[in-house]
């Protein structure tokens, strides 16, 4: 089997940590499955200068052209993004590049089957575009904003729909999202959830005597609770939130990891509440950087309004240590029981109520990660690799449907 994946949201050499949750998801999937030979594009913006004055668009320029990455080639084509009128001129300019891109790797010999898409918005728009004139089927997995919010705009809703008409099949990391898709004209026999999974071995276990040792490597209290909150620093995120809630526990230490264009207005509203010596900013962390601080931590709060599939609240449960995570979109399906934590509902209050109760009950860091084990890629990969086989088959309409293993499948999506 050939794949060629297509997706704005993979990693680089300049920002490894991009998208990654797709890399994982291809690199477990070639685990399970060695006959699967995969091929990367994953374009990026259009920018002339490298000097970091330019902030993010910097990088950008930075991205190199081609490179391997866990024994898979990733080219890195550029596409033009115009900012505010984006939106329109976005799922054009990405049709170009992949048309171009697509076409020289074709003239150079390179065969696939199928196109491995991610993102519905433009990315999706321009695989449609794409395979319609080369003749591929092609899946399109939804990641949560190109379908929870991305479609509030009739526009960008309209060609949306259109992908989901078109496609193979389409995917969702969450029951929540392929119920949003359904309801957009996706045909419900051909949507699947497929959720992501967690690296268990990046994100080891933390008992209470690894978790007081992490504390002293990375120079944290010994003593008190410590809480983490993982994210863009965007207000969707919710930090603000969380820095709020510490207001009611007086003797507890917040980490907030990730970058982003908030930093300054979370770091004036710790200043403000008198919290600045209790929160501190981490900044961009690795995987493994990541997992020593969720190992050290007596809890992690996701306070998100929007998330499909969120990642790091197993990867915060593999490690140990539970959540207190806002109740929306595909979060229930990942906290499911009290040894995962607690939802609460998107506000101060019940943030900083929901923190002290699982203070107060916390589970065991074992149990934790029992629960967190059940949710590694296997399941996922298995059910990818019965579906692209279908529809890699010379006659998959007439293929026998396979027990898919999708988190909340109904019987009529079972592939």
């Amino acid at each position: 089997m050939k794949l060629l994946t297509i997706t704005t949201l993979y990693p680089n050499a300049t920002d490894p940590k991009h998208g990654v949750f797709v890399e994982n998801r291809l690199r477990h999937l070639r685990q399970h499955y060695p006959d699967v030979e995969c091929t990367v594009i994953a374009p990026v913006p259009w920018f002339p200068f490298r000097h970091g004055v330019f902030g993010q668009y910097s990088q950008y320029a930075s991205v190199p052209r081609v490179e391997q990455r866990y024994g898979i080639t990733v080219y890195h084509p550029r596409y033009v993004v115009v900012p505010k009128v984006g939106m329109q001129l976005t799922p054009h300019t990405l049709t170009r590049c992949l048309k171009k891109q697509i076409s020289t790797l074709l003239q150079q010999g390179l065969e696939f089957d199928l196109i491995d898409g991610h993102y519905f918005f433009p990315d999706g728009v321009a695989i449609a575009n794409v395979a319609e004139q080369i003749n591929k089927p092609f899946t399109v997995t939804a990641r949560g904003t190109d379908i929870n919010l991305i479609p509030q705009f009739p526009g960008p809703l309209r060609q949306i729909k259109h992908v989901l008409q078109r496609s193979s099949h389409n995917l969702a990391v969450c029951e929540a999202l392929r119920q949003t898709m359904i309801m957009h004209g996706a045909e419900p026999a051909k949507t699947s959830t497929a959720r992501n999974g967690v690296d268990l071995n990046v994100f080891r276990f933390a008992n209470q005597e690894k978790q007081h040792a992490l504390r002293e490597k990375l120079g944290l209290p010994c003593e008190g609770p410590i809480f983490i909150s993982v994210g863009l620093l965007i207000k969707r995120k919710g930090h603000h939130l969380v820095i709020e809630a510490m207001q009611s526990h007086p003797t507890a230490r917040l980490l907030i990891a990730g970058t982003g264009p908030e930093h300054n207005n979370l770091k004036q509203l710790a200043n403000k509440l008198r919290l600045s010596n209790r929160v501190t900013f981490l900044g961009a962390l690795s995987q493994p950087e990541l997992a020593d601080y969720f190992g050290a931590c007596d809890l992690s709060v996701l306070a998100s309004d929007r998330e499909g599939w969120a990642n790091v609240l197993l990867e915060s449960m593999s490690c140990g240590t539970p959540v207190v995570a806002t109740n929306i979109w595909g979060t229930p399906e990942v906290v499911q029981t009290p040894n995962a934590g607690l939802l609460v509902e998107r506000n101060r209050k019940d943030i900083a109520r929901g923190i002290t109760e699982l203070l107060a009950n916390l589970p065991s860091r074992q149990s934790t990660r029992f629960y967190a084990e059940q949710f590694s890629w296997d399941e996922t990969s298995h059910l990818l690799y019965q579906l692209f086989t279908r529809l890699t088959s010379p006659c998959p309409a007439t293929s026998k449907p396979t027990q898919g293993a999708t988190v909340h499948e109904d019987k009529e999506t079972q592939l």
